[in-house]
């Protein structure tokens, strides 16, 4: 799934096309996603200017001036630029015809949205999809004080806490494994059980992990590429995940493989003590 960094790699990638750029065209070939395209959102946006595209956690979002298209790239989704004539393969679902080119979104699982939220309705990030979200990790706020306050009562492993998103969004599976080695914590570790300190070098190994796989352009494992069609590499220097068997990159310890959630959580027992 793509996770923050894809999203914010996508937003970069996209950004020159849309920003401050009027919608030509919205081409709707499927409109059966999680949920369902609204079948008026052409008549919304057709003919009118973008500010500029942003992001919340995993969500793209497309100001106009009449409200708000938010985008996920769900399961399997991507956004690319194409020619304009390039013809359309199989799950390619949705074109965005501007000026300066053509965004194509590709979903071979249909796990994605493209929803519309009116001006009429208040800021969209109090949409449904969004108003629940925690802090972006790139928040001055964010700080293992913010980790260690909003943490006192929660009973789940911390490598669970990580993904829920309330607290901090954007801390996918990889990412959580990541970030986790990074600090020093053993992902079982009770949240409440984990002190200031180390959530200091926790809220630090998530700003780095992300940052870094931002810088390399996200992780590519299954159907994700950014939006000039390139692949991501991340997972290619990664420390721990799916490195099952593998020395740690570190001390040379087997990396451990658990399953957390029905999530893969992979981890080394040296570095990674309880």
């Amino acid at each position: 799934m793509p996770e923050l960094p894809e999203v914010e790699v996508t937003r970069r990638g996209i950004s020159p096309t849309v920003d401050g750029q009027v919608l030509r065209r919205l081409v709707v070939r499927e409109s059966r996603f999680r949920w369902p395209i609204p079948d008026d959102l052409s008549r919304q946006v057709d003919g009118r200017s973008v500010s500029a595209v942003a992001r919340r956690g995993k969500y793209l979002l497309l100001p106009f001036e009449t409200g708000t298209m938010i985008v996920h790239l769900g399961m399997s989704g991507s956004l690319r630029h194409v020619h304009p004539d390039e013809a359309p393969r199989k799950h390619d679902h949705v074109d965005w015809v501007f000026d300066r080119g053509v965004l194509r979104l590709h979903d071979p699982r249909r796990f994605g949205a493209v929803l519309w939220h009116p001006a009429s309705s208040g800021d969209v990030l109090t949409h449904p999809l969004l108003g629940h979200l925690g802090i972006e990790p790139f928040d001055p706020r964010f700080d293992g004080g913010w980790l260690h306050r909003l943490t006192r009562n929660r009973k789940q492993a911390v490598k669970q806490v990580l993904l829920g998103g309330d607290i901090v969004v954007g801390v996918g599976n990889i990412y959580a494994s990541e970030s986790l080695f990074r600090a020093g914590i053993h992902p079982r570790t009770i949240a409440s059980k984990i002190g200031p300190r180390r959530y200091d070098k926790l809220a630090e190994a998530v700003k780095a992990t992300l940052g870094s796989a931002i810088e390399a352009g996200g992780s590519s494992l299954r159907d994700y590429v950014g939006a000039g069609g390139e692949s991501g590499y991340f997972q290619i220097g990664a420390y721990v995940y799916d490195r099952a068997g593998l020395p740690c990159r570190v001390c040379a310890t087997p990396i451990r493989k658990i399953v957390q959630g029905q999530r893969a959580t992979y981890y080394c027992p040296r570095c990674q003590k309880p």
